[in-house]
């Protein structure tokens, strides 16, 4: 296949990109001028690179340069908790440049993607409400997918995701600050820890994109979404404690010195259809240990 990569500097992208290099895809990616290869500083030269200048006539040259035939869209922009002078950034990175990619897609008569969702568009187990303006923008390109798939035979997969974790990370994530306080000896502080979240390993979450592909294979104007995630959530005191005994390390927590977010979801979305033919191979205790 001829795939095209957004997102591919950051960290699923980038583990994603290398995943279909091994497998002697032809992938090309999506980067912006001044971005950063150093996530993907090992495969750069088994790539195709296509610079997206703010224009739908640079993504539609790359697509039509390259022979694409399958696009996986995961590049966004992520804040939690937004102010004033995010707001055009998020709107921007999460609708604008999605938008202007469906749209070259059209031009070149590229119909298959892979879309990217979060499981935060469903605060309190609803089906729409976003935690964070971030989730809402993921939720609004959703819907501009839907006039693609109807008035343009678009065939779309929207994978929802969950927290995602591995070996090769340097995003600040939870368990990446787990091993830095514990090295050091330094106390984290952190909310009361009951919130529960679902972990999935990065070589799981790109088996999931390939499962994907071959489930999108022949469909046309069609729209499935499927959630990617484990069997069991995690409170995050029970994640520490499993930290601590894969690893042997012990962390310093002053748990309650930080308040939860205004919309901290304290039981992550449980609904929707796992992805069909997938499952997580690698538990959370396995992943730990790979570290």
């Amino acid at each position: 296949m001829n795939l095209l990569i957004t997102g591919a500097t950051g960290f699923v992208g980038s583990n994603l990109s290398r995943f279909f290099v091994s497998k002697d895809h032809s992938v090309t990616i999506v980067v912006r001028e001044k971005s950063s290869f150093l996530n993907i500083e090992d495969i750069k030269d088994q790539i195709n690179v296509v610079v997206y200048d703010g224009t739908i006539d640079s993504l539609q040259k790359g697509m039509v340069k390259y022979n694409i035939d399958t696009v996986l869209h995961l590049a966004s922009l992520f804040i939690a908790e937004h102010t004033e002078e995010q707001v055009d950034a998020l709107l921007q990175s999460n609708i604008v440049m999605g938008t202007h990619l469906l749209e070259a897609m059209r031009i070149c008569g590229v119909k298959r993607l892979i879309n990217t969702g979060t499981s935060w568009q469903y605060y309190h187990q609803d089906s729409y409400s976003p935690v964070s303006l971030y989730a809402a923008t993921k939720q609004a390109f959703h819907d501009l997918v839907a006039y693609y798939v109807k008035a343009e035979g678009f065939s779309v997969i929207d994978l929802i995701l969950y927290d995602n974790y591995g070996e090769n990370d340097r995003r600040p994530k939870l368990i990446n600050l787990l091993h830095q306080f514990s090295d050091e000896k330094k106390v984290l502080d952190m909310s009361e820890g009951d919130q529960r979240l679902f972990f999935v390993h990065i070589m799981d979450v790109c088996c999931a994109y390939e499962k994907a592909i071959m489930l999108i294979d022949g469909r046309e104007g069609d729209y499935q979404e499927y959630v990617v995630r484990g069997e069991q959530s995690y409170s995050l005191k029970e994640l520490i404690a499993i930290f601590e005994k894969v690893t042997s390390k012990k962390v310093l927590i002053n748990w309650g010195k930080r308040p939860y977010r205004r919309r901290e979801v304290m039981k992550p979305y449980d609904g929707g259809e796992v992805l069909p033919n997938w499952k997580p191979n690698i538990s959370l205790e396995e992943g730990l240990r790979l570290f």
